[in-house]
Parts: C-alpha cells; structure tokens; sequence
C-alpha cells in the first residue's frame, strides 16, 4: 500500500496545471492524546493520497499540526477524513486569504516529538488552562485598552513584514526563544496588564498562553485562529484592519496580503519590499526580503559569492558543500553581513510603500504543455542550454517553455538547435540538444513544448 510520494514536485506541478481545477490552502491543528502517532500518520496519508491532499503535515503524541492545499471539489470529504477522529470533530479549518494551487507539491507527514518546537517541560503546567479567545472584533477593542500589552510569538522574519501595530516583536529565529525573553521583559506587568497574544494559525499562542497563565500572569487572551482567521473575519465584517502588512506563511506562496501597507525593505538595497525569496545557491538557502530588480541582477542569490557559485558546474557545486550542512539543513532566516538593509528589533508601523494590486492567481492563464525533457547544462557565458529530449519531439520553430522553482516561467520560439552536436530541424527521443538561451536556467528546470 503506498505510504509515500510517487512523483517529484515538478511532475505534480504539471499535473495540477493539467488537472487545472481550484486547489484550497488551509491550516489546522488540534491538541490531543495520541497513542501511536506512527499509525496515526500512516491512516492519514492513505486517506489524503487519494484525496490529491497535499502538504506539510506534523503528528506526535501531543497531537496534530497541518498545513495543506486540497482541491476545492474534495474539501468536504477531506474534513470528513478529520471528522472519523472524536478530537477533530467541528474543527476549525483556517482558510487561506490568497490560494496557490502550487502552495504544496508533496504530502509529507512526519512523526515528531512535539507538534511545535517550544522547548517546554509540559508536565511541569497545565497546559489545558489557556488564555481567553478572543474574535477579531474582541481582539480589535482589547488592543484600544491602554492597560493591553500584545506580543507578537511569531519570529523575526515574519513579524518584519507584517504585524499587529504597537506589538512587541521578539528578534528570534524560533518560538522557544520568544518564551523566556517576553516573561522576563513583562515580569512587572503580571497582574496590571492584559497580556494579549498573537501568531499565524493560533497554534503557538494555544501553549504560550497556559505557559504564562502558569508564569502568574493574570488577564491572559488569545486571538483566535490567528491572524489568518483576523483576516478572514475583519473582510467578512466589514472591520478595521490593526494588522499592517503581510502575513508570512510556510508555504510555497511565503506569505499573503492583509493589507496593502509594505512595511519592510529589500535587504539588498532598501527599496520598500516584502517579497521573501530563499537563496538560488543550495549551499546557502538564506530566507531574505529581495525586490524584483535586485532578483533579477542577482538571479535569486543574496550575495555575489552565491552568485558566483551557481555558475559552477553542478559537480563543482556539490564538491563544495560535501560534508557541510547545507540547505533546508540549516535553512538560515535573514541573518547575514551581505545583507545591508536588515533591520532587526522594533519594527515600523508605518507604511513605506503601498503594494500593487495582485492578479488573482485563482484565474491565471492555465497554459497548455507537454513535457519534452530537462535541463542538463547551462552554458553561462555563451547562453546556451543542453537538454535531453524524453518524451515525443522537437521542432525549429516551437514555442517551448522552460519552467522551474528559480527560473519560474519562460516561454520562447525555438529558432534553430544543434541535435547531438550536429544543427539539425528536428530532435527525437534521446537526442541531446542546444539551443542559445537567453536567460538564465538550471539543473532543476523542465522542458515543455506549448501545445495550445
């Protein structure tokens, strides 16, 4: 029985582009005694496999945290598969504000010690006994109370391009580093202060809250769902919105619009941006702030040494990193001296920019292709391209598109192409080919022929 991704992301990219249905993405998560997480996890691919449910899912004996893009025709039975367990019956499903059909390429559910890294001893507490939830609405008054202090328990690298305004902002990689920082920065507020905290889905504050219930504080609140429950609320409502910006999501999208305040630069030249990218070397994979021009002059890289490094060969590139940590291994979120405009600390709340309308990407142009090969060199001071063709054949004069994470879409006309070292009109099934390629691509990128 499978228990296991079968096709790569870039193969379940194209079939969702086939498929050309709306996918939802949403978040959940729910505290509960489970007794064999590993069958647990098993039962649960199984029924969201076939499903076509994809993403990034995390079960342990404390319980469930998920985050996931489903196809918009199976979501009730999708919420079915939640409801055959008594702890998920009625759970609330945090739908996404913007949706990607891309936000997740592969199911993956893994059995961890804990559902959220937060470095506590739970049975040192009780941690049933939370804060009160409160409702956007709720959460709106509270913040207008001059006796509310609200703290963000997200980190640095999400409370930078969005936050509630007036909140405090710890300056950390992780959740378990915000706990003991808060406590002793609010050691002499325990019991004249509302402490009202905040997070992406709710899930952090659930634990936060009973850890400082169990710390002395007396008026402890929550809001409820998140900001991605706020969002949905204050627009279903008609309310104001006191969050400002951007609301960073782990996903392939990196984040969704609340507002249209920019409140964070680019860290390459400080332009207003709040566009996150990670690093193109796989040595490097820094999650930073990048704007469109500096993307383009420095092909998704955070330095020029990154820069420098994706030019090498692919051998050359691994030779480098072997026995090094790299990757999402250490996955290093917007701290480093190349970056000259990252701020860390307190954060704005003030707009620097506003952010242009988006497309919705729910109604993009489904383009129709038909996989031809993949990339196997790039040629970078000559511009050429080597491919190897794997399915069906290639003429001069086709439009073919070139697609991956990195180079994202571009579409040419084939002019004239060298077929196993001889220049020829026509590429059969095995042929290497090369063509000029005026762009930059890479060894992860596919080769489709546009069909209609």
């Amino acid at each position: 029985m499978q228990l296991y991704n079968t096709l790569s992301a870039e193969e379940r990219a194209e079939l969702i582009d086939q498929a050309g249905k709306q996918r939802l993405t949403l978040s959940f998560y729910a505290y509960a005694k489970i007794e064999d997480p590993k069958k647990f996890r098993d039962d649960l691919f199984i029924a969201w496999n076939a499903l076509d449910a994809l993403g990034r899912i995390y079960v342990a004996h404390e319980g469930i945290n998920a985050q996931m893009n489903v196809p918009a025709e199976n979501f009730e039975a999708f919420r079915e598969t939640l409801e055959v367990y008594d702890f998920m019956k009625g759970i609330r499903l945090n739908v996404a504000v913007e949706h990607d059909d891309h936000a997740f390429l592969k199911l993956t559910i893994k059995v961890r010690h804990k559902i959220v890294a937060d470095g506590l001893n739970d049975a040192t507490f009780d941690v049933t006994n939370k804060g009160i939830h409160l409702k956007a609405k709720e959460f709106n008054e509270i913040l207008d109370d001059p006796n509310t202090i609200v703290v963000d328990f997200r980190n640095h690298y999400e409370s930078e391009v969005g936050h509630f305004k007036g909140a405090i902002t710890p300056d950390v990689e992780t959740f378990r580093e915000s706990l003991p920082i808060i406590n002793e920065q609010l050691q002499d507020h325990k019991e004249d202060k509302n402490l009202v905290m905040y997070c992406t889905g709710g899930i952090r504050c659930e634990k936060a809250s009973a850890y400082f219930k169990h710390q002395g504080f007396k008026n402890v609140f929550q809001l409820e769902g998140g900001i991605i429950n706020y969002a949905k609320q204050i627009e279903a409502e008609g309310l104001e919105s006191k969050f400002i910006g951007k609301n960073f999501v782990f996903d392939n999208r990196l984040g969704e619009r609340i507002t249209d305040d920019i409140v964070s630069q680019c860290h390459q030249c400080g332009k207003p941006c709040d566009n996150h990218t990670n690093c193109a070397n796989d040595g490097c994979h820094l999650l930073f702030i990048q704007c469109d021009e500096c993307k383009a002059a420095m092909e998704n890289c955070c330095s020029t040494e990154c820069l420098e490094i994706t030019h090498l060969s692919l051998v050359e590139q691994v030779k480098l990193r072997t026995g090094k940590q790299v990757g999402n291994k250490v996955f290093r979120k917007g701290k480093s001296e190349s970056l000259k405009f990252k701020n860390s600390g307190e954060l704005t709340d003030t707009a620097l920019a506003t952010a242009s309308k988006p497309t919705d990407i729910r109604q993009k142009i489904k383009v129709k292709k038909t996989l031809l090969g993949k990339v196997e060199h790039y040629y970078v001071k000559a511009q050429v391209g080597l491919f190897i063709i794997e399915n069906q054949e290639l003429n001069s004069g086709d439009k073919i598109l070139i697609s991956g994470p990195t180079t994202g879409n571009q579409e040419m006309v084939l002019d004239k192409m060298m077929v196993n070292g001889t220049e020829n009109t026509m590429a059969k099934i095995g042929d290497k080919v090369t063509f000029a390629v005026p762009f930059r691509i890479r060894l992860s990128d596919k080769l489709f022929k546009i069909i209609g």
